[in-house]
């Protein structure tokens, strides 16, 4: 199917000058309204959870139809779900978040009292990415709105329909002088980002986090970067493997691992990279029993995205890695269906370890000693989140406290996002500030911190869920 956005017959000044406007009128109206109660707040809240209760179904259809196909599943776990729970979060905590905290004012200020109040910043304005454009505009908003603000939304135009129904979910519990939708290109996208806003929230690639940052820098606009990178995985030696296969499999294959959390490369123990991929191999074929013609199993969102990743398998092949498609066939061109690959044992500079893949391909590295591979993580960017699969609780302790990443999971992959008392945001190359575990205002006014989530329950008996409609694999 092909779409036409809303934007695309618009002369491209006009859509400028229709979101300078907009945005006039939006930071106006908070400068005259500058404290939002909490009644309001919490009424704003209810009416976007009613509508969306109403909408999802349409927006859960236009996301396949934007993706070619994308698993029921994959879109209420990752986009739908995580708003509703959200939602539920930010309701309960919220008349705590907003009382001012009292602080010491020592004694050369006694008897003084000292307090901290919370106060809207005005105007927020957040980036889409097209990979998850439901959880990553609604879960910012909803954040923003209970904090007292007033929000733009730039979507992506990768994602049209998606757009469109979010449109109207939005309409329906808000008018535009409280919460817009903008559509539009690069160049749109890049007047957005020049705009005063009171703080800015992004989601994409390292390289498009630079010029937003550049973008807003000549405002002092505060920016909230939620980037991406190579996310690895510790597979240690006394894991059992087909608990890590299975965790793996999940976080690589969900929304066909378009997912800036995604298991990146594997580190596996020399002696166990057979065992390994067999036990991935299993756990692959159980989640997707008719190989890409599995209901569950997503498309690459568009031709550019299916063409790089499909380059950087004949990259390998190429060079004559061992590449290990796990479904035949392997490659659906007209569906944009990719199966699984496993590259064993890729160089440094191959092309496949050079960039962030954002799709089901999975390098394996092969170690002889574990602690090695602490090591060689310090030569690397600092990715947005680390995956270690041990139940070795000094080994556990040890890389968490001689590795930095956004985050890290024991046992899990993909989980650590959901956990709304956890802040979850990058380090370095891979973000700044983040979202989650607030404080009645948006994410930059909280520390950094990294989360550890850490799932230590036996293998045999540890319920999941996978990608096979998000039932449990034992």
């Amino acid at each position: 199917m092909t779409v036409v956005s809303m934007t695309a017959n618009v002369p491209l000044e006009q859509q400028i000058s229709t979101l300078e406007t907009q945005f006039a009128r939006m930071y106006e109206l908070s400068n005259q309204t500058p404290d939002i109660a909490y009644d309001e707040r919490i009424d704003d809240l209810n009416k976007l959870q009613k509508s969306l209760k109403k909408h999802y179904n349409a927006i859960v259809t236009a996301l396949s139809q934007d993706y070619g196909h994308r698993s029921e599943t994959d879109s209420l776990m990752a986009d739908i779900l995580p708003c509703f729970q959200t939602l539920h979060y930010t309701k309960r905590k919220l008349k705590r978040w907003m009382k001012p905290s009292r602080r010491s004012a020592g004694l050369l200020l006694a008897p003084a009292k000292v307090e901290v109040h919370y106060q809207a910043l005005g105007v927020v304005g957040i980036i889409v990415p097209w990979n998850f454009p439901i959880t990553l505009s609604l879960i910012p908003m909803i954040i923003a709105l209970a904090a007292g603000n007033r929000v733009m939304i730039k979507m992506s135009e990768f994602t049209p329909l998606t757009n469109q129904a979010v449109r109207t979910l939005l309409a329906d519990a808000f008018s535009e002088d409280k919460v817009c939708v903008i559509e539009g290109d690069v160049a749109v996208a890049t007047a957005f980002t020049k705009l005063p806003f009171d703080h800015l929230l992004f989601t994409g690639s390292t390289e498009v986090g630079k010029k937003v940052m550049e973008a807003a820098s000549a405002n002092l606009t505060p920016v909230t970067l939620e980037l991406g990178g190579k996310s690895p995985v510790i597979v240690a030696p006394d894991v059992d493997l087909t608990l890590a296969a299975e965790r793996v499999v999940f976080g690589k294959n969900l929304n066909a691992g378009q997912i800036c959390v995604a298991p990146d490369y594997a580190f596996v123990h020399e002696d166990n990279l057979d065992d390994f991929v067999e036990a991935v191999r299993v756990q692959w074929q159980k989640a997707y029993p008719k190989g890409l013609q599995s209901d569950d199993r997503t498309a690459i969102i568009n031709d550019r995205q299916f063409t790089r990743l499909t380059d950087i398998i004949k990259d390998t092949e190429q060079r004559g890695l061992t590449v290990i498609p796990l479904a035949d066939p392997a490659v659906l061109p007209t569906q944009r269906k990719l199966a699984l690959h496993l590259v064993v044992n890729p160089p440094a500079d191959s092309s496949i370890m050079q960039q962030e893949i954002f799709g089901p391909l999975l390098p394996i590295i092969t170690y002889k000693d574990v602690h090695d591979v602490v090591h060689t993580l310090h030569h690397q960017p600092r990715p947005l989140a680390l995956y270690l699969m041990s139940f070795d609780k000094e080994f556990i302790q040890h890389v968490v406290r001689n590795t930095h990443s956004g985050s890290i999971a024991v046992n899990e992959t993909i989980m650590q996002v959901a956990v709304d008392d956890a802040p979850f945001g990058g380090v370095g190359a891979s973000g700044l500030g983040h979202y989650h575990a607030l404080k009645a205002s948006v994410p930059s006014v909280m520390p950094k911190l990294c989360s550890s989530v850490e799932n230590s329950t036996p293998a045999n008996c540890l319920p999941h869920p996978t990608a096979n409609g998000g039932k449990n694999s034992r």
